[in-house]
């Protein structure tokens, strides 16, 4: 089966080449990284790791850059589509758990922070995530452990399907809801997520950010 591993970059000019070194370590080779219109180097370092590196002109939101880079991964044939952060908080070598339910007639699966004990975060996040996931299970009845994690994995039917349209961060709860509407065979993976310094400093999974998703998700319910 064919694999191809999409990754949105925003800013990440000093984390985007270990990202993709660690999956080529992994013998991941079909990569194709998304630079959101980044204010920094990271389209000029994207491209000397020789892989496939898209660009946007403008800055449209992690959705949109995920979007673009389903749609060329489909483009190129992947029966296999992994979503994958260019910031080093997801691990190579756990992308073989994600996909292994896909085998096995899963058609989506996610991954969890919160089905094992393996990452470490700080409380006023945990607390945001566990809030997110009541809201998820209010909004569109699936049950999830975890909120708003991009680690995951689509067959091809699955990214075909699902229709994300929040160019921004609330396309990970888009994602929830077409799982629902679209009835995919559905599977969280215990995976572990890697937060660091730098990582907690660009704000993503903060409690402004929920609110804003939150607004999205409210809107986007609405419509």
């Amino acid at each position: 089966m064919k694999m191809w591993i999409v990754i949105a970059a925003y800013n990440e000019e000093k984390r985007i080449t270990k990202v993709v070194q660690d999956l080529k370590n992994h013998n991941y080779r079909n990569i194709v990284i998304v630079d959101d219109c980044s204010k920094d180097n990271t389209y000029q370092t994207a491209l000397k790791t020789k892989v496939n590196v898209l660009r946007h002109v403008i800055n449209l939101g992690q959705g949109a850059a995920l979007k673009t880079g389903i749609t060329y991964a489909l483009n190129q044939n992947a029966d296999i589509i992994v979503t994958f952060d260019g910031d080093g908080q997801h691990l190579a070598s756990e992308i073989y758990k994600l996909i292994a339910p896909l085998t096995k007639g899963y058609e989506i699966t996610t991954g969890s922070r919160f089905l094992d004990k393996r990452t470490k975060m700080p409380l006023a996040r945990k607390i945001v995530l566990k809030g997110s996931v009541l809201i998820l299970r209010m909004f569109y009845g699936l049950k999830v452990t975890d909120a708003h994690n991009g680690f995951r994995a689509l067959s091809k039917n699955a990214a075909q399907k699902i229709e994300i349209k929040c160019d921004r961060m609330a396309h990970a709860s888009e994602i929830i809801s077409e799982i629902k509407k679209k009835k995919l065979k559905f599977k969280e993976v215990p995976v572990k997520i890697i937060y660091n310094e730098e990582v907690l400093n660009k704000g993503h999974g903060g409690i402004i950010q929920a609110f804003k998703v939150f607004f999205s998700m409210v809107i986007h319910k609405l419509r």
